[in-house]
């Protein structure tokens, strides 16, 4: 049985469930199968040797992931042998056009949609609400051993993560 994290985060106030458990400093980063924006399979050993700076997002096309998108697109360059992914539940296409007219090509969206295996194994899956399925926000900072060194569930999914703790986290 799955454990579901009642009341974990809010959304604009109100108590959201989370699906999966809550990751720690410490932890193994969980595997995971995702699609990119060309439509290929892309998992955690893809990026093997590299720090990874995973961002989950509910949607490319809500503001503040808009603005947090932009904002690590900015910075990701100056991040040494670190990939930011950007993963949320968004189709590829739409992805891929976001990503086009916003010109961010300095992060790697990922897509969840076809299954809940990321959002559960990761502990991000939004259970219930109008945003029942998508991603809420979360920032995991992975270490090229595979172990998670900075983990943030964003309380609020209508506020922005700590970046300068994500940054700090990333180059340690």
């Amino acid at each position: 049985m799955l454990e579901t994290r009642t009341g974990a985060i809010t959304l604009k106030g109100t108590l959201t469930d989370l699906a999966g458990p809550e990751l720690k400093i410490g932890d193994a980063a969980p595997a995971f199968l995702l699609q990119n924006n060309s439509l290929e399979d892309v998992s955690l050993a893809t990026f093997a040797g590299k720090t990874l700076v995973i961002a989950t997002v509910p949607s490319l096309d809500t503001p503040v992931c808009h603005a947090e998108t932009k904002r690590f697109n900015e910075q990701a360059e100056r991040l040494a042998n670190t990939q930011v992914l950007v993963v949320s539940t968004d189709l590829p296409f739409g992805q891929k056009r976001w990503c086009g007219a916003e010109s961010v090509e300095d992060v790697v969206t990922l897509s969840a949609h076809r299954s809940s295996e990321f959002g559960e194994a990761y502990g991000v899956l939004i259970a219930g609400g109008p945003f029942d399925q998508c991603l809420a926000r979360a920032i995991f900072v992975v270490n090229d051993a595979r172990i998670l060194t900075h983990v943030e569930y964003v309380r609020e999914v209508a506020e922005h993560p700590d970046y300068d703790a994500v940054l700090a986290a990333a180059q340690a």
